[in-house]
């Protein structure tokens, strides 16, 4: 990436401040995390965003096929920068992957594969989850003290957005299971009418039926209570 197509680091910051997330995916909310991060640091040519949940680290977002690879070689080895950085919340700076005497099989690869220096910054993710912003360089040397001080600035600001994202995600899933439990209680309550209309029983006693049809056909007391009326609206 050439200078020319890198982007002024308040107008990504802004960004990320104004990211409207009903109009945001978590996942395209990652992408354009490593893609403004890309663009905002100085040195970096791919980047990536690592994430660990469950003991288990996956790269969530990538703007090229080296940082993926570099990725996945470390959580192979289960040991570099990347994971590093997400796990204990400290910068691994990599100034030379040809003197570098950390995790000797990651560093060995990426100079194989042209990525002489690398970043990796955590990502302040609250209690869900760890993550970690990972840049890599073509160059030894390539990140300076004001690309680390703002690659920690972003890594901040992508935290905030995420954390707002998760926190979002969950809201809204909330919101549609008590919108399904809403129109589950309405349409049960219809087929209970039916039931009573049809066999002249008590609301408790058509529940019951409702029950019992639900045990015996092995289907959720919903289904079956749209199926009757249904049936009934036919008739």
């Amino acid at each position: 990436m050439t200078r020319a197509n890198a982007i002024d680091a308040k107008a990504a910051f802004d960004e990320l401040a104004l990211l409207v997330l009903s109009d945001q995916t978590m996942d395209g909310l990652l992408h354009r995390i490593a893609e403004l991060a890309q663009g905002v640091v100085e040195g970096a040519s791919e980047v990536s965003v690592t994430l660990v949940a469950m003991d288990k680290a996956t790269t969530v977002a990538s703007t090229g096929p080296l940082a993926l690879a570099l990725d996945e070689r470390q959580y192979e080895c289960d040991a570099g920068p990347c994971l590093d950085a997400a796990q204990t919340g400290d910068v691994a700076h990599i100034p030379d992957m040809r003197q570098e005497a950390r995790w000797p099989p990651f560093t060995t690869a990426a100079v194989e594969q042209g990525a002489l220096s690398s970043l990796s910054t955590p990502i302040p993710m609250q209690q869900y989850a760890r993550a970690a912003l990972n840049m890599y360089g073509s160059t030894p040397d390539a990140f300076g003290p004001e690309a680390v001080a703002l690659a920690g600035s972003f890594a901040s600001y992508a935290g905030v957005a995420l954390a707002n994202m998760h926190l979002y995600e969950s809201t809204k899933t909330l919101a549609e299971q008590l919108q399904s439990a809403m129109e589950s209680r309405a349409v049960i309550e219809q087929a209970k009418g039916v039931l009573m209309g049809q066999r002249r029983c008590t609301a408790d006693e058509a529940f019951d039926i409702l029950v019992k049809l639900s045990q015996q056909s092995n289907r959720k007391l919903r289904d079956v209570a749209q199926a009757l009326v249904d049936s009934a609206s036919l008739e």
